[in-house]
C-alpha cells in the first residue's frame, strides 16, 4: 500500500501544532504504535520549529510537509525555502545554536534523529532547507483488533 499528503503552511509558529497533528492523523490510517505517533509528531514539530525560527528571520514564508506511507514505512520530508543553513553539520552537532539569545537549545537534529529511523538535511543553495524523515512503524495490535 503507498497513500501521499502534501500539506504547505505559512512559517508561523501557531502552524506547528497544526502540522504535527495533521502528520500523525495522516499516519493513524496504518495503526501504527502510540510510540511511533509520539515519535513522529515530536520530529515533525522540530522541524517545522526550525523552519519557522531559522529560515524566516524577520518574514513569514512557505513550508511544504510531504507525507508518503508505504508498507510498513513513514517518510516525512518538510522543505522551507528561506535563508538555508550555513554549515548543515555544524548545526546537526548537539547544543550548537545560532539564536543563543533566544534562549535555544541546539538540540532540534539530535531530537529529530533520536525519533526517526534516518535523517537526511539538504541545504538548497542559500534557498532553503529540505529535511527528509523516515521511520518504520510498529503496527498497533489492538488497534487493529479494534478496527476488524
Amino acid at each position: 500500500m503507498k497513500n501521499e499528503m502534501t500539506l504547505h503552511i505559512k512559517s508561523l509558529s501557531e502552524n506547528e501544532a497544526f502540522a504535527r497533528s495533521t502528520v500523525a492523523a495522516f499516519c493513524a490510517q496504518v495503526n501504527p504504535s502510540l510510540e511511533d505517533i509520539i515519535d513522529i509528531k515530536t520530529a515533525v514539530s522540530e522541524a517545522v520549529t526550525n523552519s519557522v525560527v531559522h529560515a524566516y528571520p524577520n518574514t513569514v514564508g512557505d513550508i511544504k510537509i510531504n507525507v508518503v506511507l508505504k508498507d510498513d514505512f513513514v517518510t516525512i520530508t518538510i522543505t522551507d525555502f528561506g535563508i538555508g543553513i550555513f554549515d548543515t553539520e555544524k548545526a546537526r552537532e548537539p547544543f550548537y545554536t545560532t539564536k543563543p539569545d533566544d534562549e535555544r537549545s541546539g538540540m532540534g537534529f539530535t531530537v529529530m534523529e533520536s525519533f526517526m529511523d534516518t535523517l537526511e538535511v539538504k541545504n538548497n543553495n542559500s534557498r532553503g532547507v529540505t529535511i527528509k524523515m523516515t521511520k518504520k512503524l510498529s503496527k498497533d495490535c489492538k488497534a487493529m483488533v479494534a478496527n476488524d
